[in-house]
């Protein structure tokens, strides 16, 4: 997949430059069969032939952290792609959810910029 035209380089500018785009991408090393998040130029593995692909959008959630303060509350979770690659992100509208939920991602625009946020899937109670 062709990365968009931004002016910055690196994974992580390639990255952000899709999900400006609406677009949630992540990377696959044909070489291996290997998904990797976060963005980056090896593999695991050792594999260099990164390419990006369109991500399912669907995950289960690993773990989740509930932050609260006197401004409310707010969680950080752990999500398993259905890729098999693991991302932190949020689950905006819920305080918590049971480990194994199934999950739907959006992007959902932030102060700095757009982010990869999940949603709770129609049916995806554990």
């Amino acid at each position: 997949m062709t990365a968009p035209e931004t002016g910055a380089s690196g994974p992580e500018a390639t990255y952000n430059a899709f999900l400006a785009e609406g677009r949630f991408m992540i990377q696959h090393a044909p070489s291996t069969g290997e998904y990797v998040f976060y963005p980056r130029v090896v593999t695991p593995e050792g594999a260099t032939d990164l390419e990006w692909v369109e991500a399912k959008g669907t995950g289960t959630l690993y773990a989740i952290t509930v932050n609260r303060s006197r401004q409310g509350a707010y969680n950080v979770a752990l999500v398993e792609l259905d890729e098999g690659v693991r991302m932190m992100s949020t689950l905006p509208g819920v305080e918590t959810a049971e480990i194994g939920t199934r999950l739907t991602a959006r992007i959902e625009e932030a102060e700095a910029g757009p982010r990869v946020v999940f949603d709770i899937a129609e049916g995806g109670a554990a």
